[in-house]
């Protein structure tokens, strides 16, 4: 059987859809093929690259992709999930037309985090590593039954 192909969303695809595919590839045991995209992509983010490394992964020669380039390039997937985080107001992309599965994991902007010193940075946005992993290893026990 063919993996599924997933496609992680947020606006820059320099955090949260980076973490998101990262552990999705690690976890899924070759069952689901993860890219990641931004609707405007920025700049990898340097402690979200620390935090992943702190954990074993490395994301550090990750690239920023926008949505818009891969699907112009005919890439198709079997699930959308976006994963910015609408509590703070932030757009979330829809995607008309794309017959798709859609979920939405809302998780809070680690490039927000601009308070406290580096080691307090880490540590919030290594809280919201772990939630990412929590929520697609949740995902994952799910589906297996």
């Amino acid at each position: 059987m063919k993996p599924e192909k997933w496609l992680f969303v947020c606006i820059h695809n320099s955090a949260r859809s980076q973490m998101a595919e990262a552990f999705m590839n690690q976890l899924s045991g070759g069952q689901i093929v993860a890219e990641s995209a931004g609707i405007e992509p920025g700049k990898l983010n340097p402690i979200v690259v620390k935090v992943m490394a702190e954990i074993g992964i490395d994301i550090s020669g990750n690239g920023t992709k926008s949505v818009f380039e891969l699907l112009n390039r005919g890439k198709q997937y079997d699930v959308v999930v976006t994963v910015c985080d609408e509590a703070s107001a932030e757009r979330c992309p829809a995607f008309p037309g794309l017959k798709v599965k859609r979920l939405h994991w809302g998780f809070p902007d680690p490039s927000a985090i601009k308070e406290g010193s580096e080691s307090e940075r880490l540590q919030k946005i290594g809280i919201i590593r772990d939630d990412i992993r929590r929520t697609i290893v949740d995902y994952l026990a799910q589906e297996a039954q």
